[in-house]
């Protein structure tokens, strides 16, 4: 199947059935994933060195106190391998996990039963979330939005579910890292839609979401540059280039919805 197929749309608020037909996708704009870029978002090597370390740094870029409890949601939740690590840092009352591809969803489900987790699954459309407005107070959106073809429309569905002070965690690969050769030939992606560092910060200031410099992280995992993997720095043949001297492959933000603020972007 290529990536330009478009399938049927399926949105539904509640919690999908054992069994759904894996092909049906609830986003008429869903790319889909390789076999094997589906396989490695079950890996240790994706929950240890990726979901785990971006989670945490998130945790720093919020400072204390802590959000917790109140609903969270996990926008691109894919098969639900966050929801213990968001569990462990955040407390929420309520979580919810939010993605576009059905057997994804059976598997976060299944997941969340493995880990003791009440998780309500819902299959929609970062685009078009069928949630309450203001019915939200942190959205986790980690490594879905270079996904996601209408980037603008999902920006603007986060700002209006999110209650006025809620939170936004949004941990992102750059453009210098989705358009390589190594991630284009393994995985698939919306190329055209792929974004600097500097152009995800600006993004979200423009739809009215707050931070400044102690809530922005720019990592430079050693997994994020697939030229080498970090291997020449590893062997101790030379340093990384500092940060202002080099295409920054990551962007971790922490941005919050401020309690009286502008109108969001329609």
């Amino acid at each position: 199947m290529k990536a330009a197929t478009i399938n049927q749309a399926r949105r539904s608020t509640a919690a999908l059935p054992s069994k759904v037909d894996p092909m049906t996708y609830a986003s008429t704009t869903y790319v889909e994933e390789t076999r094997l870029g589906f396989r490695f978002l079950a890996t240790h090597t994706w929950q240890h060195h990726v979901l785990r370390v971006a989670i945490n740094d998130l945790k720093r870029l919020l400072g204390e106190p802590l959000p917790r409890g109140g609903t969270l949601l996990d926008a691109g939740c894919g098969q639900g391998k966050s929801f213990r690590l968001l569990r462990e840092a955040l407390a929420p009352d309520r979580l919810i996990g939010l993605d576009a591809d059905p057997h994804s969803l059976t598997l976060a489900q299944a997941e969340a039963r493995r880990e003791g987790i009440d998780a309500q699954m819902l299959a929609a459309d970062c685009a078009r979330i069928e949630l309450p407005d203001a019915s939200v107070d942190v959205v986790f959106c980690h490594q879905t939005f270079h996904h996601l073809v209408e980037q603008d429309k999902a920006l603007a569905e986060f700002w209006r579910v999110l209650r006025p002070g809620g939170w936004l965690l949004f941990a992102e690969s750059t453009r210098a890292y989705i358009d390589t050769w190594v991630i284009r030939w393994f995985f698939r992606h919306p190329m055209h839609v792929q974004k600097s560092a500097e152009e995800y910060l600006a993004m979200l200031r423009g739809q009215g979401f707050v931070f400044d410099q102690a809530n922005v992280s720019l990592p430079y995992l050693w997994w994020s540059r697939s030229k080498d993997f970090g291997l020449l720095e590893r062997w101790g043949l030379r340093a990384p280039p500092p940060p202002g001297q080099r295409e920054e492959t990551l962007v971790n933000v922490a941005a919050r919805k401020p309690l009286a603020g502008p109108e969001p972007l329609r």
